[in-house]
């Protein structure tokens, strides 16, 4: 099984989730970076923006494809990781540190509840 920060929780569309209080922060997983290839563009919503669990917030650019980001949870943005606009290879080189994406005030506590756990998540990506 990959190694998997197991302080955050996962989603089946390869987000990860980190809450701090109502703070969330948002990324790709290492397996997602590593499947879309070198990372050439990032597209990410400005604070003050509302999303939506499940819902697209954003999206991926690589030398292979172009792929959405979904909101792991409700809420508003609150920053959007500046540092992507000019080294989008961060998300590649450090997907669970500098390659943050979006920090969101969840709508409610205990937002991340119906996520994978690391275990889990591990468990669905090696099935793939």
């Amino acid at each position: 099984m990959p190694e998997l920060p197991s302080d955050r929780r996962y989603t089946d569309q390869h987000e990860w989730a980190r809450e701090d209080e109502r703070r969330v922060t948002v990324g790709i997983t290492d397996f997602a970076q590593d499947q879309l290839g070198d990372i050439v563009f990032v597209g990410l919503p400005t604070a003050g923006t509302e999303v939506h669990a499940g819902q697209p917030l954003g999206e991926v650019e690589s030398t292979k494809s172009v792929s959405d980001i979904y909101s792991p949870v409700t809420g508003t943005v609150v920053e959007s990781n500046a540092d992507l606009d000019a080294n989008p290879e961060l998300v590649n080189s450090d997907p669970y540190g500098r390659g943050w994406l979006v920090i969101l005030e969840a709508a409610e506590e205990g937002a991340l509840e119906g996520l994978m756990s690391a275990e889990d998540y591990g468990r669905a990506i090696e099935e793939k």
